[in-house]
């Protein structure tokens, strides 16, 4: 279920729009030359001399309409997204998205021959879009000035239509709109990749270490075959950890290694991390 109040501005949502914003008002009253965008957009001639415009480039923009419409994108559906993979995963996913742009700059760089500069957080503010959408597929979105609202898979093909179009209608910065649906494509591989990492994980578990509790089991046997003269006596009152290794100890020598549940091996694995420490 979405979270009830998705314009809540998250830590990082909030931070990203101040760093957006403060470029901007700094490129419209400090570095008004072109000199600044041309150091900080990514150009895929300029990368070897400029590396680091693999991320700069998305913090600058060409103008108010492009930086308020990133935002608007961020401040819809970023706070849940963030909420939903955390802080600093949502910070690794917003950048890694970013990259998806010069990644596909390039490539098209390679079959068009075109270079436009790539200034803008488009392709991040896809990904975050995306990553919405697949988390609340079933969510309806308000925009205006639509009078009704519409699903979030709907507003989502239609961001990249946007960014389609130009390039099919061959305008002067087509190609480098194209390149900023590397937002989305990075984005969906990213979820693509985790969930056949979970799925592959929940089908063949790790098997759970075996040495502590084969150690608890031999412990256990050898103490069973012992005569009962020679067997421990009783002592103080013993603590609920102890009775609890009492208990399981018991049950290995009565039932074997195999009936232990997952909690009672992560016990026995955890007393033993304890011992080899002390």
């Amino acid at each position: 279920m979405m979270p009830a109040t998705p314009f809540h501005l998250t830590r990082w949502v909030r931070r990203l729009v101040a760093v957006n914003v403060g470029v901007f008002l700094l490129t419209a009253t400090v570095f008004t030359g072109p000199w600044f965008l041309q150091t900080v957009a990514f150009s895929p001639t300029a990368l070897a001399d400029r590396p680091w415009t693999l991320f700069t480039y998305s913090f600058a923009h060409r103008g108010l309409l492009q930086l308020a419409v990133t935002m608007l994108v961020l401040v819809m559906f970023g706070p849940a997204v963030e909420r939903r993979l955390g802080g600093w995963t949502f910070l690794r996913y917003y950048l890694l998205c970013g990259l998806g742009a010069p990644a596909l700059a390039l490539a098209l760089a390679l079959v068009t021959r075109d270079v436009t500069p790539l200034v803008g957080a488009t392709a991040p503010a896809f990904g975050v879009a995306l990553a919405f959408a697949l988390a609340w597929p079933r969510t309806h979105v308000q925009v205006f000035p639509l009078p009704w609202s519409i699903p979030v898979g709907a507003l989502v093909a239609g961001l990249a239509v946007l960014a389609l179009a130009p390039a099919l209608l061959e305008a002067p910065d087509g190609v480098g709109r194209l390149a900023q649906l590397g937002g989305f494509v990075v984005g969906f591989a990213y979820f693509r990749i985790a969930s056949l990492v979970e799925r592959h994980t929940r089908e063949h578990p790790a098997p759970p270490p075996e040495t502590p509790a084969l150690v608890a089991h031999q412990s256990a046997v050898a103490t069973a075959d012992m005569p009962p003269a020679e067997r421990p006596q009783p002592g103080p009152p013993r603590s609920d950890v102890a009775l609890e290794m009492d208990r399981l100890l018991d049950k290995i020598s009565q039932q074997g290694l195999t009936s232990l549940t997952a909690a009672e091996r992560r016990f026995l694995d955890e007393m033993s991390r304890q011992m080899r420490q002390h």
